[in-house]
C-alpha cells in the first residue's frame, strides 16, 4: 500500500491504525528522522504518522529504498518504536513497512477505503498478544550413526510443541523464512491477555516434556502477524 505520484517533496510515513488511541501515549515519540508522531483520525480510527522527505523519488524511489539492507534496517527500527508506543495504549494494526501517503487527506481517504478491514483486524487482536516461540535443534556432532534419527525426533518435538500451544492461542502462523538448521520452529502465537500466564506455562511444560530440543519464548509483541494490513 504505497500511493504517490513521481514526485513528492514530503509525504506522510504510516506507521500503524488504532482504535481508542489516547494521544498522550506519544508524546516524546520519534519517528524516522527524528520527527514527531502525530495522528490523523477518521470516525474511530486512529493512524500514527510523521513527515518524511522524499525528494523526487515517489513510489520508484521507495521501492530502491526498500532493496538496500541498510535503510531497511534503519527504518525497521523506527517503524517498530512507534508501533510499540501505540500497542502499549490501544489495539494496534501495524502498516507495512514503507507506506505512505502525500497527505493528511490521503491519510483520512485510505482510513475510509480500508475501513472495514482495519475494523476487523482490530477486532481480531483486541485483549491479545502475539508471542514468539522458536524451537531449536541441539548441536551434534557429524556425521555419526543415529544423527538423522535425532534430527527426525526433534522435529517430532518441535511439531508436538507447536499443536500444544496452538491449544492455549486463539490464532497461531509459522514465521516464513528464518527457519531452517537448527532453528525447527518460529512460530507466532495470538492470545488473550487474560491468558498470557497459562501460554507460559504450557510453553515451559512443552519444553520440559521434549529435552531433546531448545525452546526460547519472547513477547509480549504488537501483533505483526495477525494485523498487518497487505
Amino acid at each position: 500500500m504505497t500511493w504517490g505520484g513521481n514526485t513528492m517533496p514530503s509525504a506522510r510515513y504510516l506507521y500503524a491504525v488504532c482504535r481508542g488511541l489516547d494521544e498522550a501515549a506519544l508524546d516524546g515519540v520519534t519517528g524516522l528522522d527524528g520527527r514527531p508522531v502525530e495522528v490523523v483520525g477518521v470516525l474511530d480510527l486512529q493512524a500514527a504518522v510523521s513527515t518524511v522527505d522524499l525528494p523526487g523519488l515517489g513510489e520508484e524511489g521507495l521501492r530502491a529504498d526498500l532493496e538496500r539492507p541498510e535503510w531497511v534496517e534503519r527504518t525497521a527500527r523506527g517503524h517498530d518504536t512507534v508501533v510499540q508506543a501505540c500497542a502499549r495504549s490501544a489495539p494496534t494494526a501495524p502498516m507495512r513497512l514503507g507506506t505512505v501517503c502525500p497527505d493528511d487527506g490521503s491519510v483520512r481517504r485510505s482510513l475510509e477505503e480500508w475501513y472495514d478491514d482495519l475494523a476487523a483486524a482490530l477486532g481480531r487482536i483486541t485483549g491479545r498478544e502475539q508471542w514468539s516461540v522458536k524451537v531449536y535443534a541441539h548441536p551434534r556432532p557429524s556425521p555419526a550413526a543415529g544423527t538423522e534419527d535425532a534430527r527426525d525426533q526433534s522435529s517430532l518435538a518441535a511439531e508436538d510443541l507447536d499443536a500444544g500451544l496452538r491449544e492455549v492461542a486463539v490464532a497461531a502462523r509459522r514465521v516464513s523464512g528464518r527457519s531452517g538448521g537448527a532453528m525447527l520452529l518460529n512460530g507466532a502465537y495470538l492470545v488473550d491477555a487474560a491468558r498470557a500466564r497459562a501460554f507460559a506455562e504450557r510453553v515451559a511444560a512443552l519444553g520440559v516434556a521434549h529435552p531433546d530440543v531448545s525452546v526460547a519464548c519472547d513477547g509480549p509483541w504488537p501483533a505483526y502477524s495477525f494485523a498487518t494490513l497487505e
